[in-house]
């Protein structure tokens, strides 16, 4: 019997483990007697020959790992050449795996495909599993670790209106992950579900920063309010491409950017005289399991279920995906796609749902994200 061996790419979700979860479920209801291997650390395990095993866990082990935040077999950032994809082959044939499932977004995909054919005759299947909370895979209606981190910020958001409001002294700039598309910082306008609405600006990485109207709009919001709450993207750009701030570290498609909140509300201060902070949730945004959405796990879990279950069929070159089949109420279905060579093409926020004049999302966006929230019961009062 082949053994299979699982690999994880990119920045970790908060359900990211459900998806590995899923696919030791569906080995577990089969008749798959092989060894259950893992690269550790990603390709970059595999190319050292770094494996290890995972063990057999029952449904309450299944349980405490679609409930751990990270990567349980550690994931990498590996810019590999076309001869890295041979080796990792013949690794694969050395370790007698069969069946290889990845987790990750655009660029793990990409891998999983690149992998499948270098693994061509060679009787090794090679599928994926789809994760990002950036939301930015264009073949899924949404992405596993998108509604989590989305109910964390949105849920984050909600609190700090509250504090700034009860206390209007001061502009205060978050900053949200998502290099090129605009779907986590949009999502923190769905605090507006507590009762006491949504941020007062969102700069996004689809629309081009201009600082005079940037200015501009906090000027007016602070004579009016007295503060007020911004909600920035780590990859906010000028009309030329050039990051507003210096990326610290870059190595292929991996951007470290500099601190996008920090400037921004600096920028207020020296320019207007007006008090501002910066607050920068990071890791925090994808790590929370406190805020993990079940919804998101469960989706997950069928992800990771499916294309292990493609892969054991036979399949290779494929990824699972999830297509909305009804919106109020929401459901969905898993299925199985081809992955495609646009796969690196990021999906950015579409312009119909963005008011690049209110500096707002539009009720599309609205429409799209609200029936895929949890239907928390928490609502904020306010008497000033």
């Amino acid at each position: 019997m082949k053994n299979v061996l699982f690999m994880h790419g990119g920045g970790p979700t908060a359900v990211l483990n459900a998806s590995l979860a899923g696919a030791l479920k569906a080995l577990r209801e089969s008749s798959f007697k092989g060894q259950t291997l893992f690269a550790r650390f990603g390709t970059g395990g595999l190319l050292k020959k770094d494996v290890g095993i995972i063990p057999k866990l029952d449904d309450e082990g299944l349980a405490v790992l679609s409930r751990t935040p990270g990567s349980a077999i550690g994931s990498g950032r590996d810019h590999l050449e076309a001869d890295d994809y041979l080796l990792l082959a013949e690794n694969l044939c050395n370790l007698d795996v069969g069946y290889v499932v990845i987790g990750g977004g655009n660029g793990t995909m990409d891998t999983a495909k690149k992998l499948s054919k270098a693994c061509l005759g060679k009787n090794i299947r090679v599928v994926g599993v789809p994760k990002t909370m950036d939301n930015d895979l264009s073949v899924t209606d949404h992405s596993p670790g998108f509604l989590s981190a989305a109910r964390y910020l949105s849920a984050s958001v909600s609190e700090v209106l509250m504090d700034v409001r009860g206390l209007p002294i001061h502009m205060v700039v978050i900053e949200a992950f998502g290099r090129n598309a605009g779907w986590i910082t949009a999502s923190s306008s769905l605090a507006e579900v507590c009762g006491y609405g949504a941020p007062d600006m969102l700069l996004l990485p689809e629309v081009p920063f201009d600082e005079e109207a940037f200015l501009s709009r906090v000027e007016e919001l602070h004579r009016q309010k007295g503060c007020g709450v911004i909600v920035a993207s780590e990859g906010l750009r000028y009309k030329d491409g050039n990051p507003i701030v210096e990326p610290v570290f870059k190595v292929g498609r991996s951007v470290y950017f500099g601190d996008v909140s920090s400037h921004l509300s600096l920028l207020i201060t020296r320019k207007l005289g007006i008090k501002s902070r910066s607050e920068k949730p990071g890791i925090f945004g994808r790590s929370s399991i406190a805020w993990q959405s079940g919804l998101d796990r469960e989706e997950a879990f069928e992800c990771g279920r499916v294309s292990m279950q493609a892969a054991l069929e036979g399949n290779t070159g494929v990824m699972s995906i999830i297509r909305r089949t009804s919106n109020g109420p929401y459901s969905s279905e898993i299925a199985i796609s081809e992955i495609v060579d646009e796969i690196l093409c990021e999906r950015c926020l579409p312009e119909d749902m963005i008011d690049r004049e209110r500096f707002q999302v539009t009720d599309k966006f609205f429409s799209y994200s609200k029936p895929l929230m949890e239907k928390d019961d928490i609502r904020y009062l306010s008497f000033v």
